[in-house]
């Protein structure tokens, strides 16, 4: 069945609308850290490769925020930092911090596999060893102290970017204003979480794996599924090939076997269409001017996902880990 044109989202005059305001425990309790109290070529049944089609969807250029001002000045650097290019993983304490030490920071080795960067490690480590210096371990204080039981809604304020959390909470309203299931909405509101503060490569798996403990099961099959299922069109509910993935990998670009193999199998699945209705959502998700605010789905995060009293990270699931890696990233271990 043809899908209903979507509607137009409503536009800020200044681009990015400010988060809205969030009360934060500056000091806590206790120490968590340390542990106390989306046209294509169709092939058979529509699972062919993707080819050029006319596109709608484009993605806006990725933005960057500016460096925190904790960053060293790089002439202050030893040489062998600065010759590196290792100036942006050194933080300088705050000017009222009692603590006067540099931490430093040792990037994953995910995140420099591939990179010049890859072999860096040990020219750190030998930072953090000499005088005046520690590696990375608890707050860094860069990023916004989270609270002590800290929320979905506290992550998508104070950890997920920007650009990922304006792209989930647009494609959770196009749901709403299609008249969409909730368990829908709530796929659309956290099916990118992975990208917006984990991983961006196997993102779909990650997400649904960090959501599963608190939500239905449908929702997080439907987030894990949409990973594969948005390289592959189904014109029977309106869903082509995205321009926006032939511009950012190519026309000639063609999903690895394991994805379509996925596919293949979630379009046989009783729950095909709440993972395919992600995708078409997806679409028309990407304007860095649309206002759109989390509060407006409160009522259904409220409905939809169990948050745990003890706050995410810290209620023992198994994916709580996962929750304090966003809250404490920098972390050397």
């Amino acid at each position: 069945m043809a899908l209903p044109l979507l509607p137009t989202l409503r536009r800020a005059g200044n681009g990015v609308p400010a988060p809205p305001t969030v009360r934060i425990h500056r000091k806590c309790a206790y120490s968590r850290q340390e542990g106390r109290p989306r046209s294509a070529v169709l092939g058979p049944a529509g699972m062919g490769p993707p080819g050029v089609m006319e596109g709608r969807g484009r993605m806006p250029e990725p933005t960057t925020a500016p460096p925190p001002s904790t960053s060293v000045p790089p002439a202050e650097l030893p040489p062998s930092l600065r010759e590196a290019g290792l100036a942006n993983w050194i933080r300088e304490p705050l000017d009222d911090a009692v603590d006067r030490r540099r931490r430093i920071i040792v990037p994953p080795a995910a995140a420099t596999m591939g990179t010049p960067l890859h072999g860096c490690q040990g020219t750190l480590m030998a930072e953090a060893r000499g005088p005046g210096a520690l590696v990375m371990m608890g707050d860094n204080p860069a990023l916004p102290p989270m609270p002590e039981r800290p929320t979905l809604a506290d992550f998508y304020r104070l950890r997920l970017s920007r650009n990922g959390t304006n792209h989930m909470l647009q494609s959770a309203k196009v749901a709403r204003e299609n008249g969409l299931d909730e368990k829908v909405i709530m796929a659309c509101l956290v099916h990118d979480i992975a990208i917006a503060g984990l991983l961006s490569s196997n993102h779909g798996y990650w997400g649904a794996q960090l959501v599963g403990p608190y939500v239905d099961e449908e929702v997080a099959w439907a987030i894990q599924k949409h990973e594969a299922l948005r390289y592959y069109p189904d014109e029977s509910v309106g869903y082509s090939y995205p321009q926006a993935y032939i511009d950012y990998f190519g026309p000639d670009y063609r999903p690895p076997g394991y994805l379509r193999r996925e596919a293949e199998a979630a379009r046989r699945h009783r729950w095909y269409m709440t993972s395919r209705l992600i995708t078409i959502n997806d679409i028309y998700s990407f304007d860095p001017n649309a206002v759109v605010d989390f509060s407006e789905f409160e009522d259904v995060v409220g409905r939809h996902f169990a948050q745990p009293a003890e706050g995410l990270g810290f209620d023992g699931s198994p994916v709580a880990h996962m929750w304090r890696t966003m809250i404490w990233p920098n972390n050397f271990l």
